[in-house]
């Protein structure tokens, strides 16, 4: 016993140093080990949203270099199928189309307007007849080609005149060209590129 007593104040210091260590750690040094994983998951989150946001600067700087073009692109776009139902342009265009190519007759042209459309645009139905020689007609469907709008055939009639033999082009004599097919019109498509600077 009187060993234990000489060693009981040194036993007694080193368990009370081992309380206060174990204390000290529990208090100050694992919390922040918790603060210091806490921070480098929130710097590894960080980083990875810095390359999230690089990457999508890379690809706006990219898409501003091609802002002109592609608003030159949506210009087309809305002259061929402009935001507002202007009939009465496209009969003044398919007139003026049937005049170029030598018909004076004004074009019989009948519209009928679709209830609803897919994609942004609405179709109008148009059927158009037509009165002239075979190289009128040819020249009018060649000018269909390069209609100012965008103008979808549906079907092609043509009747009257003489018929060709010998591969050759008929000549003289009229016929008649029934033409179906549509137009479009954009239903809410604004021009952004008109108000960037």
């Amino acid at each position: 016993m009187e060993q234990l007593t000489r060693f009981r104040i040194p036993i007694v210091t080193g368990l009370g140093a081992l309380v206060l260590v174990v204390a000290v750690y529990v208090a100050w040094i694992s919390p922040e080990g918790t603060k210091l994983a806490s921070a480098k998951a929130q710097q590894t989150q960080l980083q990875s949203q810095e390359l999230h946001l690089q990457a999508e600067l890379i690809t706006l700087r990219g898409e501003k270099a091609h802002q002109v073009s592609n608003c030159q692109q949506l210009t087309t776009d809305l002259t061929e199928i402009p935001g507002t139902p202007t009939v009465d342009d496209f009969f003044h265009q398919v007139t003026r189309l049937a005049v170029n190519s030598g018909d004076p007759n004004t074009p019989s042209i009948s519209v009928t307007e679709a209830a609803g459309g897919t994609g942004g645009t609405k179709e109008v139905a148009v059927n158009l007849t037509l009165t002239g020689s075979y190289s009128q007609m040819t020249a009018f469907l060649s000018g269909l080609e390069s209609f100012p709008r965008l103008f979808t055939v549906g079907s092609i009639n043509v009747s009257g005149g003489p018929v060709a033999t010998g591969g050759s082009a008929p000549s003289g004599g009229n016929y008649t060209l029934d033409l179906t097919g549509d137009i479009y019109y954009s239903t809410g498509q604004a021009d952004v590129c008109a108000t960037t600077s």
